[in-house]
């Protein structure tokens, strides 16, 4: 371990049976930073949620200054179609939940399009439940007083949202099951909408359109799988320009890209990087 890497704990935590098939998980974290720690964090057909009571941290979304969030300790970020980065310095505290989009419409009580490639502090977000949960989570005794909060916080939250339309939420598992390889054109047949319909509807609960969803999708399997460490390749397929061409090319037809440009170009507008040197940094030995 250098004396850069930051030194915590992280915590997973199983949310209550009612809520597994909204929110997953619960990561509990708690980390120290003694210099400014930066992470380039990926795009992705989802939303995160933290709520955080340590030291604040700066979300950057390099398109834009304006979409990112500055000095917050807990912030929602939506859907977002490009990476960005976070930066913080000292002890972080916090929970995170990554949260489908339709689960997150119910949760926010707002429609994902007013937050699309948007970090937001929860301060600015309508109703202050998500505040004053943060606040409570913060005075709690411990990881399981604080996976209970939540537990309760988002099971009343859910049962007094309305739940969205089924046709959405048919759209959305469709695409999950999928992979992010079905035709959207097929999509809005199964539907009975106009591919138009289809994308308007979509992009404004969802916050992104069905293709750019899918390509997310897509992405997300197949960055999983590199960073997982359940590569087809070898290490020795990264030392020839053949072995790598024939590597890359096995990868994209597994997850459904044209061929390893496409899935490239995908890397460069989802991660910031290639796949290439997204493994290769992955397989450096920290001195």
């Amino acid at each position: 371990m250098t004396a850069l890497e930051p030194v915590g704990e992280l915590v997973l935590g199983l949310p209550d049976a009612r809520l597994r098939p909204f929110v997953t998980r619960y990561v509990g974290y708690r980390e120290r930073a003694a210099l400014p720690l930066v992470r380039r964090e990926t795009a992705g057909a989802f939303v995160v949620l933290i709520l955080g009571w340590g030291a604040p941290l700066d979300v950057t979304d390099p398109r834009s200054a304006e979409r990112g969030a500055h000095r917050v300790d807990s912030f929602v970020a939506g859907t977002f179609d490009g990476w960005c980065t976070t930066r913080t310095v000292g002890l972080g505290e916090g929970v995170e939940l990554l949260l489908a989009p339709l689960t997150a419409r119910r949760l926010l009580g707002l429609p994902l399009s007013e937050l699309t490639n948007r970090a937001v502090a929860v301060g600015h977000l309508p109703g202050g439940w998500l505040g004053r949960l943060r606040s409570r989570l913060g005075h709690a005794g411990g990881w399981p007083e604080r996976f209970a909060l939540l537990d309760a916080a988002l099971a009343a939250r859910l049962a007094a949202s309305p739940p969205v339309d089924a046709r959405l939420d048919w759209a959305w598992r469709w695409l999950v099951a999928n992979g992010g390889r079905g035709g959207i054109g097929a999509l809005a047949d199964e539907l009975g909408w106009s591919r138009r319909h289809l994308a308007s509807r979509f992009r404004q609960e969802v916050g992104l359109p069905p293709k750019t969803t899918a390509r997310l999708l897509r992405f997300q399997h197949a960055y999983a799988e590199l960073t997982s460490g359940g590569s087809a390749m070898g290490a020795g397929q990264l030392g020839g320009v053949a072995g790598l061409a024939g590597g890359w090319a096995e990868v994209a037809a597994r997850h459904g890209y044209y061929d390893q440009s496409h899935l490239i170009r995908d890397f460069h507008q989802f991660a910031g990087v290639t796949p290439a040197a997204l493994l290769a940094a992955k397989s450096t030995p920290v001195g």
